[in-house]
């Protein structure tokens, strides 16, 4: 990564040699505005938590086996993925306000419709919905966090990551809380509260405005924002795919459907490349993803995200197993874990002064790694805990270290794009970890597919040890422009 910026731009938040850029005058404060932004996603990552602790009771109550209740949350992290590059999109021609507020409006919808399903299908349904209002939300969220300067920007991001992992792990108890009093169908339809909190969040509109202006309007993407449906399709069907594939066992799939998936998915892996190649500014632009470092930070959070939400999604029912309790005893005894996610907000941006995010990300992976290998090989509550306690705080840490580099690995024009892109593939790999975890627990025992769960971020680690980009390779934002590298 390289200090030098472009005038007009964001300063880099962390150099090679880890001291932080310094700051515009004038800018907005990071840490209230990251307080309005965790507010803000507070209710769809309560989303991922809370419906983990309730899958056993929609299964039973839906008469469908444990593994396809898996697709409840592999759809929401699926949808949300896909969003993303498409909010990217429209921010060049939407404020963040807007894009905040239609992210909004379809997660409520969704929720509401879930909660109200008759059947798995349209609970599904529902949630993909949802999940999809989710992910713009989250880069509308992203896109004001990232245009802060210096310690504000990874103050306000340490903020919003607490505010996730915080409500994805308390989301457990929530999830419990719900399920045995008001019953599993209140719970998928607890993300409809963002509507209201989007009401409170009215006074901070020119805040979040603000936060915004300057970052290139108009030309962020190095892209008229045409939306490029053939590519958004192919990357749609290569995630759909991969994640069908990864269940297709679980879900009881025929063979001659899961061929077809995997049909669906090498077309669209080979459409991809071609589209990638042949259109330099599609949905997925070449310099983007050819920028050094940038894929490397992409599968990264990947890889740690799988792990967190591989964990999440089968917690909650060892500890139900473990203690003979249901739903709320389980998410009782998660709120610690849950807890310690504040803890890895707060020292990220300690540790990013005295390490460059790639050496922090690497023990953020470690720590995931650790944590998948704790609940996979001991059983009793507490070292589930403390396993999901070692996820959170990966998960945590790295979602604010890897989307503040995401800035400095590409032009400036090109960072709204590259934030999209970037979270796409951290929530790709969301839904990836539960997938994953619930197709081989029906070919092998749980602790087995937690144990291969965990060479994920594993993977994670040995990239973020070795794939470093080296300073001063940072592409230029102009000379980039609609030419392939």
């Amino acid at each position: 990564m390289s200090q030098h910026t472009r005038q007009g731009t964001t300063p880099q938040t962390i150099p090679p040699g880890g001291a932080p850029a310094p700051e515009r005058t004038g800018a907005p404060d990071g840490r209230r505005l990251g307080l309005t932004l965790g507010m803000l996603v507070l209710p769809m990552y309560v989303a991922l938590g809370a419906p983990s602790v309730a899958l056993p009771a929609i299964g039973r109550a839906l008469a469908v086996p444990f593994g396809a209740t898996a697709w409840i949350l592999a759809a929401w992290s699926l949808t949300s993925a896909l969003a993303m590059p498409v909010a990217g999109r429209l921010l060049v021609r939407w404020s963040p306000f807007q894009v905040l507020v239609a992210g909004v409006v379809a997660l409520a919808a969704g929720s509401v419709l879930a909660g109200a399903g008759p059947a798995l299908s349209v609970v599904i349904v529902g949630r993909l919905i949802g999940g999809a209002g989710a992910g713009a939300t989250v880069i509308a969220v992203f896109a004001a966090a990232t245009a802060l300067p210096g310690r504000q920007r990874i103050r306000a991001l340490g903020i919003i990551a607490a505010a996730s992992a915080t409500a994805s792990g308390c989301g457990t108890l929530l999830g419990g809380a719900v399920t045995a009093w008001l019953g599993w169908r209140a719970v998928l339809a607890i993300p409809a509260l963002a509507l209201p909190l989007l009401l409170a969040a009215l006074p901070s509109r020119r805040a979040l405005t603000r936060s915004c202006s300057g970052s290139g309007s108009g030309e962020r993407n190095g892209s008229t924002g045409r939306l490029d449906i053939v590519g958004a399709a192919v990357l749609s069907v290569l995630a759909g795919s991969l994640i069908t594939l990864l269940q297709a066992h679980s879900v009881g799939l025929p063979a001659p459907v899961t061929l077809v998936v995997a049909a669906a998915g090498a077309l669209a892996a080979v459409g991809l490349w071609w589209r990638v190649r042949s259109t330099p500014d599609g949905f997925v632009p070449r310099r983007v993803i050819a920028s050094r470092g940038f894929l490397a930070a992409g599968l990264i959070g990947g890889t740690v995200f799988a792990g967190y939400y591989g964990v999440l999604f089968r917690a909650p029912s060892l500890i139900e197993q473990a203690t003979g309790g249901g739903p709320l005893e389980a998410g009782v005894l998660l709120v610690p874990a849950a807890a310690c996610s504040v803890l890895a907000g707060r020292l990220v941006g300690t540790l990013t002064d005295r390490f460059t995010g790639w050496q922090v990300s690497a023990g953020l992976a470690a720590l995931t790694v650790v944590g998948v290998l704790v609940v996979a090989l001991f059983t009793g509550p507490i070292p589930i805990v403390l396993g999901m306690a070692l996820t959170v705080c990966g998960f945590a840490g790295a979602q604010a270290v890897l989307v503040s580099l995401a800035p400095d690995l590409v032009a400036a024009d090109d960072r709204d794009t590259a934030q999209s892109l970037l979270n796409f593939m951290n929530a790709l790999g969301g839904g990836i970890g539960p997938a994953a975890v619930a197709g081989l627990s029906g070919i092998v025992p749980v602790p087995v597919a937690l144990a291969a769960l965990a060479a994920l971020p594993l993977a994670g680690l040995v990239l973020s040890l070795t794939r470093r980009p080296t300073a001063g390779r940072r592409p230029a934002p102009d000379a980039m422009r609609g030419s392939p590298r």
